[in-house]
């Protein structure tokens, strides 16, 4: 059991020192590195296995012993297997914010530019910026009607439902009565 138990706690301080070989180590050999430590530890747990059953068959008087020092090394072992874990925890979502990062530095966006195309067709079939802009308001309007509407109808108020509807009506009716709010509604 002796030689086992010393190759195997040899092992465990050469997978620590290994450990710190991944905060150094290039992203194209940092795989390599993670794979060659989660072997070392796969193959430590199979050498405690083995060193269980070899400490079971100890003398009684020097079983206890044996036990204890396979536990601390089956502890050492769980610990490194974590802490291996965490590393590539952290990494994954490291690589999962630069790509994230990457892809909202590369997008485009576009709101200003579609925004100047609809006022540039506005301006050619002739309406004014303060019509378009009242359109605007009233498709901004709409929306909140539209959203207090369905709350009130989910939460089981139909005749809530009803008091928005005429209000919206009514603001449609006073928004057509003024003299802009007719272009707004002919168009």
């Amino acid at each position: 059991m002796e030689p086992l138990y010393q190759q195997t706690h040899k092992q465990v301080h050469e997978v620590q020192s290994h450990m710190g070989r991944l905060e150094t180590a290039d992203k194209q050999s940092l795989h390599l590195v993670e794979n060659e430590i989660q072997a070392s530890i796969d193959q430590i747990f199979s050498r405690l296995e083995r060193l269980e059953i070899l400490s079971s068959k100890e003398p009684p008087n020097k079983r206890q012993n044996a036990k204890l020092r396979v536990d601390q090394l089956k502890y050492d072992v769980q610990h490194l297997q974590s802490a291996l874990r965490n590393f590539q925890h952290r990494r994954y979502a490291r690589e999962q914010q630069e790509r994230q990062r990457e892809e909202l530095l590369s997008r485009t966006f576009t709101t200003n530019g579609t925004q100047k195309k609809i006022l540039d067709i506005a301006n050619m079939l002739g309406l004014s910026n303060t019509v378009m802009r009242l359109i605007e308001k009233r498709a901004f309007q709409d929306k909140y009607f539209m959203i207090g509407g369905m709350l009130l109808t989910c939460v089981g108020l139909p005749t809530g439902f009803l008091a928005v509807h005429k209000i919206y009506f009514w603001t449609t009716q006073t928004q057509l009565s003024c003299p802009l709010g007719r272009y707004a509604g002919s168009s």
